[in-house]
């Protein structure tokens, strides 16, 4: 009889303590937009790592707790909260260097109702000066008794990441797998290279408007064999918000597009033609035909 298992992991926790790093980590691909900048996971993203003979996990990246002022956001948040009952196991991630905040305790006092088993991932600990310090933090979850384990790890380097899959497998259900062996992502090449071009945007803009931008994929054409030609058009809610993206005579949006063309040729395997317009919306982030149009229907 097989000892092998497989189940669904959620990584989840306040926005901007590196779940999709984290992602991209452990199914050795990138597969999320990671730009360092708060609500960056807009969407649902499936990746899945294959343990040959052990097992499968497939980890659901979800879009970081926060407090919504825009329908947008609160679609966001919902989507998280819709995820997280229907997995087999819970991941909730800390950023250990900045300590357990309200929404960390927020969170983990949602997740307390919870029937699935959950692990709490103490992230970041490159960052924190003297290990002594995570103690404290580890003595009061261990004190919630809502936690499996609770395990220090860093997504950056991959240190403690080893030991974060054996205990995320030890807690999943034995089975066969749920996909399969070739299966990476649940999510498409277009909607993957729509992320790879607002990751660069919020890296470029994250000052000014880290949140503001949406990026649609308008054309793809792959008829010449050499070259793949990709339109994709950035949405902003202001003129002012257009100024910004375009930058003085048009610098701050050449190296944008130069970006994500490097990164879009990596994941494509071919030559990229990328050229992006940016439209003012006016209040997008409450419109719900843009939301269907961006996935957040």
């Amino acid at each position: 009889m097989s000892s092998a298992r497989s189940g669904t992991v959620a990584l989840t926790g306040w926005t901007n303590v590196g779940k999709s790093t984290l992602l991209n980590r452990l199914v050795g691909a990138k597969i999320a937009a990671v730009a360092g900048a708060a609500q960056t996971t807009r969407h649902r993203i499936t990746g899945v790592l294959h343990l040959e003979g052990r097992g499968q996990i497939a980890f659901v990246d979800t879009p970081g707790w926060h407090r919504p002022r825009h329908r947008m956001n609160r679609r966001m948040v919902e989507l998280t909260r819709s995820t997280l009952g229907g997995v087999d196991c819970v991941a909730w991630l800390i950023d250990a260097s900045r300590g357990l905040g309200s929404g960390d305790r927020e969170v983990a006092e949602t997740l307390r109702r919870l029937e699935s088993p959950k692990v709490a991932v103490l992230n970041k600990i490159d960052l924190v000066s003297r290990k002594s310090k995570l103690l404290p933090m580890m003595q009061e979850i261990a004190g919630w008794s809502t936690f499996a384990e609770i395990v220090p790890i860093c997504a950056a380097t991959g240190d403690g990441c080893d030991d974060l899959v054996e205990v995320l497998l030890a807690q999943l259900p034995a089975g066969p797998p749920l996909y399969d062996r070739e299966f990476l992502t649940d999510q498409s090449q277009r909607q993957r290279v729509s992320e790879l071009v607002r990751e660069q945007l919020v890296r470029h803009t994250r000052e000014e408007l880290p949140h503001a931008t949406a990026v649609v994929i308008d054309g793809w054409n792959e008829s010449d064999s050499e070259v793949t030609r990709i339109t994709a058009t950035v949405l902003v809610d202001r003129d002012s918000q257009k100024k910004i993206v375009i930058g003085s005579q048009g610098s701050v949006l050449k190296k944008v597009g130069s970006a994500a063309r490097v990164e879009i040729e990596r994941l494509l395997g071919s030559r990229v033609f990328l050229e992006l317009w940016v439209k003012v919306r006016q209040d997008w982030r409450e419109d719900e035909h843009t939301l269907r149009e961006i996935g957040l229907s």
